[in-house]
């Protein structure tokens, strides 16, 4: 697959010559890293309909090219980019390389900026403010398309995660923290904050908004080096050749995707999928901790809708802390937590014992450095349950009978069911809990002469995707009066 994304790339022209102000140097891209981002956030993207019947219709739909390719010419193009230019400190050449990466996107990843379109009003108002913020140019919003394809669980082979693929060191760096249960690199509104911190200190050092862009790439010191190389050269594609392979294509890359977010309904390009706009957000903080699935329980907002709108979190779980965490989603979904944030926390101390799961950090020696190093230790308060023995809980949570004996005063090994015992582990396990009954109550609504399966599902509070899931054998777009649509 590798070599033949190799091959396509050198065919397309991006191992050509490239124009610079002065010289013409030769094109070494290696695009890699931003084709397995590509394929990521659509495979991301195609996983929320997983089970829905219609999957493949999707795929071809959005994939393939309908019709013929709206021909656009090179002059055409070179023109809608110096439209930008006038409104932007950027510099967007329109050179060889540039309308290369253009042309492959319309002709063979249409269905990527169509995804990236539709997921754009989750974040782009949001990135703008942050923008706005610290003074830095609106169209470093479309960074992230090529970053990360607006996905917030995009990981790049090296590590790099998030919207903006922070590098654990330097999201760390910028103030961005990780443990157990989260990941401050996958919060769009602190992972976003640091990219902004982390391009004004790039813009700074190099005065040169392309340059900035490289070195967010390769980092300050492949950019320095390749500028001493060139001879102390100023500008991105002066420095260019001697940038790392993977950067000499980034900067071309994000002019593409600036230019076809600007000029996509130019070229027939349409979203797909539509978020809930940024605007209609909210959040609601916890003031102890929370599984997501108990409030799926509660409410009808699906475990998959939950984790894939507060991507921070590594698991379904709200740790407590201090300040609390919080969870964003749609107005009328937070609207209805915030209403029944006591019915939240009976049902999960009643599923989960106490809600007091807390962590600490401690500071040991390395035994073979000698170095100091931070460990996170989880408090666990565990209700016994019928039948548990202190060796076996012992042995759940990964500490000895006499740990727990020494954390919580005893005298004996005799533990009585009900009793909450403290547990101290380097380990993150999920407390062996009694599993509930499962209560299904299925519901129908009866189809009413003009009704249509979008109204169905706004009727009923819930997405098209979960309307689709409780009803897969149904042709949605052919509904019947008298037809039993299940909503329950």
């Amino acid at each position: 697959m590798r070599a033949w994304l190799m091959i396509l790339f050198i065919s397309l022209g991006l191992g050509s010559v490239a124009q610079s102000s002065s010289d013409s140097v030769k094109d070494s891209l290696n695009d890699i890293p931003f084709i397995n981002t590509i394929e990521q956030s659509l495979n991301l993207f195609y996983a929320e309909y997983a089970n829905d019947t219609n999957l493949d219709s999707l795929k071809k739909a959005i994939e393939e090219n309908r019709g013929s390719i709206l021909k656009v010419s090179d002059d055409t193009i070179c023109n809608r980019l110096g439209k930008i230019n006038s409104m932007t400190p950027f510099q967007l050449q329109c050179n060889e390389t540039a309308l290369s990466i253009i042309k492959y996107f319309i002709e063979k990843r249409k269905g990527f900026i169509k995804v990236v379109l539709g997921r754009s009003p989750l974040y782009f108002d949001m990135f703008e403010a942050k923008l706005s913020e610290y003074g830095l140019p609106i169209e470093l919003k479309y960074l992230a398309v090529i970053e990360s394809g607006l996905r917030p669980q995009v990981k790049s082979r090296a590590g790099a995660l998030g919207l903006w693929q922070f590098m654990y060191r330097t999201g760390l760096y910028f103030g961005l923290k990780e443990n157990s249960y989260i990941d401050e690199r996958m919060d769009p509104v602190k992972a976003t904050d640091a990219a902004c911190r982390y391009l004004k200190k790039l813009f700074g050092i190099y005065g040169d908004w392309n340059l900035a862009l490289a070195a967010y790439n390769a980092g300050p010191g492949n950019v320095n080096k390749a500028i001493k190389r060139s001879g102390d050269k100023k500008t991105y594609w002066e420095v260019r050749p001697y940038l790392p392979r993977e950067t000499q294509g980034y900067v071309p890359n994000f002019i593409a995707v600036t230019y076809l977010m600007t000029y996509h309904k130019e070229h027939l390009i349409a979203p797909v999928n539509i978020n809930p706009h940024n605007i209609s957000m909210d959040t609601m903080c916890f003031k102890s901790s929370m599984h997501m699935g108990t409030i799926s329980k509660v409410i009808d907002w699906s475990l998959e809708d939950i984790k894939a709108l507060n991507p921070i979190f590594k698991t379904s779980f709200i740790p407590k802390s201090k300040p609390p965490f919080c969870i964003s989603g749609p107005h009328d979904k937070i609207n209805l937590v915030v209403g029944m944030e006591d019915s939240l926390i009976r049902l999960e101390k009643s599923i989960y014992g106490s809600d007091e799961v807390q962590m600490k950090n401690i500071y040991v020696q390395d035994t073979l450095t000698g170095d100091t190093i931070q460990k996170t230790i989880h408090i666990y308060y565990h209700k016994v349950q019928a039948g548990e023995v202190l060796k076996n809980v012992a042995a759940h949570y990964s500490v000895t009978e006499d740990q727990i004996m020494t954390w919580n005063g005893l005298k004996t090994t005799n533990i009585y069911i009900g009793q909450h015992l403290r547990i101290e582990s380097e380990k993150k396990v999920t407390p062996p809990k009694p599993k509930p009954k499962p209560q299904t109550t299925r519901k129908y609504y009866t189809v009413r002469s003009g009704d249509t399966f979008g109204h169905i599902a706004e009727r009923h509070r819930m997405s098209q995707s979960r309307l689709r899931k409780l009803n897969p054998r149904i042709n949605i777009n052919r509904l019947d009066i008298g037809q039993k649509i299940r909503i329950r």
